[in-house]
């Protein structure tokens, strides 16, 4: 399996902690020395393992939000 880097540039929630440390996490990561984007996924408690999750430009991620603000929740 290749190696690939990442950077956390921004740190922008937490939105949710599993019993065993894991968080959801919203932030502006890096990958491979790239611009970044906005990533969703679970993260160990000091950021050196990650689950699956999704990656979003600046305009996803808009949409996203517009489609979020129009849920009655």
């Amino acid at each position: 399996m290749a190696e690939f880097k990442y950077e956390i540039v921004e740190e922008i929630a937490v939105i949710s902690e599993s019993s065993r440390g894991w968080s959801k996490e919203l932030n502006l990561i890096s990958w491979n020395e790239r611009s970044p984007k906005y990533d969703l996924r679970e993260w160990s408690p000091e950021h050196e393992k990650m689950g699956k999750g999704i990656t979003l430009s600046a305009e996803e991620l808009k949409i996203l939000r517009d489609a979020l603000n129009k849920l009655e929740l």
